[in-house]
């Protein structure tokens, strides 16, 4: 039988990072038991004045960029400079297989071996809402442990990455050396949310191509990015493997993060994220409310029906399920014009 979860103990484990303590502690805030949620609401509110005080890294790139090689290469350097390193890695496949995460953490080797160091996936259920609301519980719970550096790691698929820019201060792009035909498969929108882009295994006879690379972004970013008082998303080279251009890239996230504070506010700037975060949950537990209720849901599977076969349109059908749902919330008002 599963032990049970003792708030106020927790609360000291996580504060004296103590492992067993910091890994139960994070497993009850992924719970998705209704049971677990009261408990894990309590325990975030204890640990949340302790949090905020690191520095927070959103990494993504394409596949066989080598982010797990660079975590591992970046959080030793920075836990050489005594920093504290904690890696929260997203991955909406990790609760089914475990895959990729066993294999990031096999790349993550010195790191995982460091007690200054915290490795952590972070399961969905096989939903992405599932994988940013963990990771941000997460987040706040290492922070609370004494991790002044925490660096989301996403797989770089689909949406993992929107959710990760909106849980941290500078996002990383890492890329691979390519002809200009190939960087084309680079979205745009992946581009727009990059604040420091690095392009990696720029060592041996890649070093040149990787630079050819960098240029080649350089002029895309100038084009996304025109605003004359933003900020300038710097791309640089490195190798994780030869360690060549590390401390530039840390510097520029240093840097932006600097930029955050002195333009917007980094206070302002998380507390911005957690009010859209907060709008987000309230949508997505609305449309989790609809969906479950058996008269909407059966509207909703006839209203579809017909707007497939082209019966009535997309919004008189929006109309009549919005009317519907009306009259089910007292005090709801709906005004169709």
């Amino acid at each position: 039988m599963p032990r049970p979860f003792n708030v106020p103990e927790l609360v000291d484990e996580v504060l004296a990072n103590k492992r067993p303590g910091l890994a139960r502690a994070i497993t009850l805030v992924e719970s998705t038991l209704p049971a677990h949620r009261p408990l894990a609401r309590e325990l975030l509110a204890a640990l949340l004045p302790h949090s905020g005080n690191a520095i927070r890294v959103g990494l993504t790139g394409v596949p066989g960029a080598g982010k797990s090689t660079f975590t591992d290469a970046m959080g030793v350097r920075l836990i050489d400079r005594g920093h504290k390193v904690a890696v929260l890695a997203v991955d909406p496949s990790s609760s089914r297989t475990g895959g990729s995460i066993l294999g990031d953490r096999t790349r993550m080797g010195k790191l995982a071996e460091s007690d200054s160091a915290f490795i952590r996936p972070s399961p969905s259920a096989g939903h992405l809402g599932g994988v940013a609301r963990a990771t941000r519980e997460a987040m706040i719970i290492v922070e609370a442990a004494g991790y002044d550096t925490v660096i989301v790691e996403t797989v770089g698929v689909g949406q993992s990455e929107v959710a990760v820019s909106g849980m941290v201060d500078t996002f990383l792009m890492l890329a691979l050396t390519g002809s200009g035909d190939q960087l084309q498969g680079i979205k745009r929108g992946i581009l727009e949310l990059a604040d420091v882009i690095a392009v990696n295994k720029a060592d041996g006879d890649n070093a040149g191509e990787a630079r050819v690379t960098a240029r080649d972004l350089s002029i895309a970013m100038k084009l996304i990015n025109d605003e004359a008082d933003g900020w300038r998303t710097p791309v640089l080279t490195c190798s994780a493997y030869t360690g060549d251009g590390l401390d530039d890239v840390w510097k520029a996230v240093v840097e932006h993060r600097d930029w955050v504070d002195k333009t917007v506010g980094l206070k302002q700037y998380r507390a911005d994220q957690q009010v859209d975060w907060m709008w987000s949950q309230i949508q997505s537990a609305v449309l989790d409310s609809l969906r479950s209720t058996p008269e909407l849901l059966k509207l909703g599977h006839k209203l579809e029906h017909e707007v497939a076969e082209q019966r009535t349109s997309a919004l008189e059908a929006s109309m009549e399920f919005l009317s519907t749902y009306a009259k089910s919330v007292p005090g709801f008002e709906w005004d169709p014009s």
